[in-house]
């Protein structure tokens, strides 16, 4: 049983190196290192900033936020907040897909606008983060 696994994980070794032999062509192997490292570098701090929002947002009390499926002016609200914190921002169209898979299919109509959205809001106190905007709701 355990050689069968093994044949079949070399086996899959052999085609994943195959396919990334035939995805990088004639580009030398340290670019082509470099590029995926690059996209691997961008998918996990898009995936990072994405999770971190919406625990913050969670804290404060937005049980149903979703960083992701906010438009970008939407979140701009909160990009110095998030600069100071975390030294970077992305806005969540630039953000990696796989923060957010359903934004691809959903049309931006679906999205609830900034007029909709109750506009009075207590200060946040202390140690709370401000809001973003109102609960994102997926369809």
């Amino acid at each position: 049983m355990t050689n069968n696994k093994e044949l079949e994980r070399a086996e899959l070794h052999k085609t994943i190196w195959r396919i990334a032999n035939d995805l990088r062509g004639s580009v030398d192997g340290w670019d082509f290192k470099t590029y995926v490292l690059g996209m691997l570098f961008y998918r996990f701090i898009s995936e990072n900033l994405t999770a971190y929002l919406n625990e913050q947002e969670r804290k404060a009390g937005d049980a149903d936020f979703d960083y992701a499926m906010l438009s970008d002016k939407d979140a701009e609200f909160g990009r110095a907040e998030t600069v100071k914190e975390k030294g970077f921002y992305i806005l969540p169209s630039s953000c990696s897909p796989t923060c957010a898979p359903a934004r691809a299919t959903t049309p931006t109509s679906t999205r609830p606008s900034p007029a909709s959205l109750p506009t009075s809001r207590a200060p946040p106190g202390q140690g709370q983060r401000r809001r973003l905007q109102g609960p994102v709701r997926r369809p």
